[in-house]
């Protein structure tokens, strides 16, 4: 059948050329699954395995991969080459997790709404003070333009994939002969010297002029460009301010309070004061002894007259209280360790306890007085009970606008800055120098920076944002002006450049030096000899390990980058240093490595490798998967 049908094909020349222009395309789009073109609109960005994935994930995911992109090369635009490459990983990405959450489906793996919906309430960023909070979720959610239901359904699917892949690395182990291979290889020792060559004494013969600095300016012109900035207007939700404008009814204050009455209860309290003799060794009798001899001197003196305070700054070995005459203020049972409790809680206001034992020592306690359990009236905490009530509701305001904000912008509704600040109630504000990096008063938070250098946003077309800064802050903007980079006139970079070309040539002429001596070396002088003549301090040789802190990292990784020595010969080699200057080193043996004297970094550093291995396995039966879907790709979807 195959031979028929190349024998057809090779009687057709159009179909051949058909198939000529479908194998230049399958290259340009990648090895990931089979292209797939019809003559209809598409409604789907991808389809693996004939599961569609809508347009606008694809396109989402393209955009949060573009800014993480230019954000990492510090606020560069992506070139052509750059964009196919990154829209290509974003592809791959897609394929990757769908392919995975399908095996995972009919392999049978399920996760219930319980497991489900505690992963969402755990994740950190929907939590204020350690407690998952709903509003936070919803307001950040809709940052990203998503619902609570979507984000459940895709934290549904990452849990089912989790599972699968869980199972394929806990599959992977290390046998005797990989665990003595790792010892070999990490614990290895290179015994070396070497000698530094600093800048600062070759950068001196540097000759720079005028013609010079003008000829490096010309030649390094991306060097010395202002950075891409905007003059920004933003608008300013806080929640602070949100509190602060609402009204407060006491009938209302009283519901709530009844609603809370629960955190306004105060268990039974003691103010107290104590003397501590700490006992110099626990677990010696003697010592133990000696303190509650002390103690027991102390509580003598007391019952004779003199002054607690005073004792207590003379004796007590407690810092946190000691200093104040052994004052603890006010606590309940749960402030102290159980038999320090039990003891305070048997006084009565006045008395002074016999000697109690805990794990801190000995202590001589004073009851002064007794607070009973009670429940805090609404007047007792108004104060506190009013920020509490303004808080809550300035948080459920704070949700409402931020998703009321989002829609009307994504709406093409809010394209006015100061009308929106206006019917939101935002306080308006003004950047003159908003860079990459940010700007006062509002920081470089990657996603405001995004939202800023938007192209939409930069060409004024609409307003960016909401950006949350914070629980409590979210800002929108607007772009006045771009600027984008340029050069920089010369006589604002003069000494730049002049600093530049010092090292530059005073590198080189180091490098010179270095390999000088390792020709000099390698014709059979003698290492000593060599480096006397270089004038710069060379210890004796010695062991150093791979990790060894008080060699230079970049002197250490050419040491274990180079081929062992053969038959006792030396390996010499030059580097010029990334701070400048050039280094010359010797390595004249190894050593293999074993298992170390420390277990636990020796079981970190199989953990480790364990990690790599499992890393490893998993990204080839990825790999296998993808190669063997069937994915369709719109060829519309990044336009």
């Amino acid at each position: 059948m195959l031979q028929n049908l190349g024998d057809k094909i090779k009687g057709n020349r159009l179909l051949t050329a058909l198939l000529g222009l479908l194998a230049i395309v399958f290259a340009f789009w990648g090895a990931a699954g089979l292209v797939n073109f019809s003559f209809s609109p598409p409604d789907y960005g991808l389809q693996v395995n004939g599961e569609g994935i809508p347009s606008a994930t694809v396109d989402r995911d393209w955009q949060e991969r573009q800014s993480q992109f230019v954000q990492a090369q510090g606020g560069t635009d992506l070139s052509a080459a750059q964009k196919t490459l990154v829209q290509q990983q974003v592809v791959d990405g897609l394929v990757r997790d769908t392919v995975l959450r399908q095996r995972a489906q009919a392999s049978g793996y399920r996760v219930s709404d319980e497991e489900v919906r505690a992963a969402y309430e755990r994740e950190s960023a929907f939590q204020v003070d350690g407690k998952f909070n709903a509003t936070v979720a919803r307001a950040m959610l809709n940052q990203v333009g998503l619902t609570p239901e979507q984000y459940e359904a895709e934290r549904r699917q990452s849990l089912q994939i989790t599972q699968l892949t869980g199972g394929i690395q806990l599959s992977d182990f290390l046998t005797p002969a990989d665990v003595l291979g790792i010892y070999a290889l990490e614990n290895e020792q290179r015994e070396l010297r070497y000698a530094l060559l600093p800048l600062d004494r070759f950068a001196a013969q540097a000759a720079i002029d005028e013609p010079a600095i003008k000829a490096w300016y010309d030649a390094h012109p991306s060097d010395y460009l202002s950075p891409e900035s905007v003059h920004l207007q933003y608008a300013e939700l806080r929640l602070d301010a949100i509190a602060a404008q609402i009204t407060v009814k006491p009938e209302d204050l009283q519901a709530y309070y009844d609603k809370n009455k629960a955190h306004y209860a105060e268990d039974d309290k003691r103010h107290a004061h104590h003397i501590l003799i700490p006992i110099a060794a626990p677990k010696d009798a003697n010592a133990d002894a000696a303190a509650l001899a002390k103690a027991t001197q102390v509580l003598a003196e007391l019952k004779a007259g003199k002054d607690f305070g005073e004792l207590a700054r003379k004796y007590s070995g407690d810092p946190g209280s000691a200093a104040q005459g052994g004052d603890l203020g006010w606590g309940d049972r749960s402030a102290y360790v159980a038999p320090f409790s039990d003891a305070l809680f048997k006084l009565q206001p006045g008395q002074i306890s016999d000697p109690v034992k805990t794990q801190f020592g000995y202590h001589i306690i004073r009851l002064d007085e007794v607070r009973a359990a009670h429940m805090r009236s609404l007047e007792d905490s108004h104060a506190e009970i009013e920020a509490a009530y303004r808080h809550d509701q300035a948080t459920e305001l704070f949700g409402d606008r931020q998703e009321q904000l989002q829609q009307k912008i994504e709406n093409g509704q809010g394209t006015n800055l100061s009308a929106l600040a206006m019917e939101f109630g935002l306080q308006v504000g003004d950047v003159p120098q908003f860079t990459r990096s940010g700007g006062a008063p509002l920081d470089g938070k990657p996603e405001l920076v995004a939202a800023v250098f938007d192209p939409d946003v930069l060409a004024g077309k609409r307003v960016g944002g909401p950006v949350a800064l914070s629980d409590d802050r979210l800002v929108i903007v607007r772009v006045l002006e771009h600027r984008a980079p340029a050069a920089q006139p010369l006589a604002s970079v003069h000494a730049e450049i002049i600093a530049a070309i010092r090292k530059g040539e005073g590198t080189k002429a180091a490098r010179a030096a270095a390999d000088a001596a390792v020709k000099r070396l390698e014709s059979g002088e003698s290492a000593d000899t060599v480096l006397k003549s270089l004038g710069v301090p060379a210890g004796p040789a010695a062991f150093v390990a791979r990790n060894d802190p008080q060699l230079p990292a970049q002197l250490r990784q050419a040491a274990f980058s180079v081929p062992q020595p053969v038959a006792g010969k030396p390996v010499y080699r030059a580097l010029s240093l990334d701070n400048g200057g050039a280094a010359l080193l010797i390595v004249s043996a190894v050593k293999p490595g074993t298992a170390g004297s420390n277990a636990t970094s020796d079981q970190q550093l199989l953990e480790q490798y364990q990690k790599r291995d499992r890393e490893a396995e998993l990204a080839a039966y990825e790999a296998a998967l993808a190669r063997a879907a069937n994915v369709k790709r719109n060829p519309k979807v990044f336009e």
